[in-house]
């Protein structure tokens, strides 16, 4: 396989499995408690051996951490918690050797209040050359003493913070669709869009492979900046279906589709194409397929898949409509079960299953979890997304069967959903608790011998399910997705395609895809038998006794088709 190309000389983003690093979480090398690009490096064997084409790291970014990163106050260093920039060199340099292609995480809606931009506004004042690069507006009623407008922040609270100015007046208002410290920039300022250019460079001359887009939706606002009209905080998924599609004031807009012709042309630019892979919660397939446009961006999160429920019916209603859409422009589907931002899957899946999305911590409170039969759904799951035509995303962690930790003790949590929701809202923590590499008991091998805590503690359970606890043992986890990237890579019929719907009983998802491939999903509350004629290749959970394959199960098959 050539570094740009696939299998059948396809472009390799086209059906890659991209496994997501959560850095601050995934290996300490230093011992500071916080996992950094040395400990990555020490442990990218373990992803070649897992069976991934490329991963995906969260912000490394200079920041104060606010939000995890995502408050950048520098897009073209290190920060030192992490490491530095030769050491981000060194770990593309390792990872290229090992056969995997890395995408970075861009953040464009916002920039940290610690930017050097930002800190400029704040001190040139109303009216300056430096404030137009951000989203400032004089506030409403008597001494613009309300916010311009009844935009809400994701996190709570009103998305404006009104700022002192340089002679100590209360003065402006900036927007933050999230964190106070994460002001909006205006994307109508072409310094924006010439210095996010030079960020992508920078990167690409490196030998970046890509990036995923953070909030990719977001960035252009509509003139005027008119009320939303809602009245509630907006959950990236929720109030945008109000509007009509395009028209909402600050999501999804189409002004924004004109952002990204310009970063194609960049990624075409590089002798190997650099790909793009965006985050954008839009009200459906439809909207989505926008963005991956054979001009646009090259793939998309398919999250529709991710917040659909274990039913049959809705799982098989978001394939279909997500492969329906993205064929129509010609781009792959890209299949997500969770990430840093969503509920693990094995807790998603414990709890009574509803028509109504969950894929964040405060929608499943005060609702009864069966971790075990969580984790079955789970196991199910993750080979149905591996067998579906397309690109795949794999969260950290989710490999080994982790639960979201749900009971952190509240003076460890950190997100700022959890302050600017009056702590209401626990947040994104529990999905971020540092990964168990051995058993014998915190930090589990996250951290060398003698090293700070774990910047958020680990519970007791995570020795059973550590990898060394799992690694050899065929019934685990572990092995069973490294023996579905294993089958994967080397059946011809899986990664990019299509596939053939076929027959089966209530409650249960069949599929073929060719030559000689069949997946059967048991979403049911009963057993059932598998195809005749087919020969079982992998489960997620072995077939009885009768050969019949159990509930929440998924089987890959052999049909002995050949073309």
């Amino acid at each position: 396989m050539s570094p740009v190309d696939g299998p059948a000389g396809a472009p390799w983003w086209r059906g890659a499995v991209v496994y997501q690093v959560y850095l601050r979480s995934f290996a300490d090398a230093d011992g500071d408690g916080s996992g950094d690009v040395r400990g990555l490096r020490s442990r990218l064997t373990y992803l070649r051996d897992l069976g991934v084409d490329a991963l995906w790291i969260n912000p490394w970014y200079p920041s104060p951490m606010v939000d995890g990163g995502y408050d950048v106050a520098d897009y073209r260093s290190v920060d030192p918690r992490f490491g530095t920039l030769a050491d981000a060199e060194a770990l593309l340099d390792d990872a290229h050797r090992l056969g995997l292609r890395v995408l970075l995480d861009i953040v464009p809606n916002h920039t940290s209040d610690q930017h050097p931009w930002f800190r400029a506004a704040i001190a040139a004042g109303p009216g300056s050359a430096e404030r137009r690069r951000y989203l400032f507006r004089p506030g409403r009623g008597p001494g613009g003493d309300e916010p311009p407008n009844d935009w809400q922040s994701v996190f709570g609270r009103s998305a404006w913070t009104r700022v002192v100015e340089p002679d100590g007046r209360p003065g402006e208002w900036y927007l933050h669709l999230f964190a106070a410290e994460q002001p909006d920039l205006d994307w109508t300022h072409p310094d924006v869009r010439a210095d996010f250019e030079k960020t992508l460079r920078f990167w690409f001359d490196r030998g970046v492979d890509g990036f995923r887009i953070d909030v990719a939706h977001s960035l252009v606002k509509q003139e005027g900046l008119p009320d939303v009209g809602s009245g509630t905080a907006p959950e990236l998924l929720t109030d945008a279906p109000a509007w009509p599609p395009g028209e909402h004031p600050h999501w999804d807009r189409e002004e924004v589709h004109a952002v990204y012709r310009e970063w194609r042309a960049v990624a075409d630019s590089y002798r190997e194409p650099r790909v793009f892979v965006a985050e954008a919660w839009v009200d459906g397939p439809e909207r989505l397929a926008r963005y991956v446009r054979p001009d646009e961006l090259h793939s998309a999160f398919g999250f529709d898949f991710l917040v659909s429920p274990w039913r049959a019916l809705a799982l098989r209603r978001a394939v279909e409509s997500t492969l329906l859409e993205h064929a129509a422009v010609g781009a792959p589907s890209t299949w997500v079960l969770s990430n840093h931002d969503t509920v693990r899957p094995v807790s998603r899946y414990a709890r009574e299953q509803t028509d109504k999305p969950a894929f964040n911590l405060h929608h499943l409170a005060g609702r009864p979890a069966d971790l075990a039969r969580g984790r079955s759904r789970a196991r199910a799951a993750a080979l149905l997304m591996l067998a579906l035509p397309g690109s795949a995303y794999l969260y950290q962690g989710d490999e080994l069967g982790l639960p979201e930790v749900e009971d952190l003790p509240e003076d460890v949590l950190q997100d700022p959903e959890w302050t600017r929701s009056g702590h209401a809202r626990r947040g994104r923590d529990g999905c971020r608790v540092p990964l168990p590499w051995t058993s014998g008991g915190p930090p589990y091998g996250f951290s060398p011998p003698g090293a700070a805590p774990p910047w958020l503690p680990q519970p007791p359970v995570w020795g059973e399910l550590a990898v060394a606890r799992q690694d050899g043992d065929p019934a685990s986890t572990l092995e069973l997705n490294r023996a579905a990237l294993r089958l994967r890579r080397s059946h011809p019929a899986l990664g990019d395609g299509t596939l053939r719907w076929l027959d089966a009983p209530d409650g249960v998802l069949a599929f073929a895809r060719d030559p000689g491939f069949g997946c059967l999903v048991n979403v049911s509350d009963r057993s059932v038998p598998l195809p005749a004629g087919s020969r079982l290749l992998l489960a997620s959970c072995p077939p009885d006794a009768g050969g019949r394959l159990p509930p929440d199960a998924t089987a890959w098959l052999d049909t002995g088709e050949r073309a």
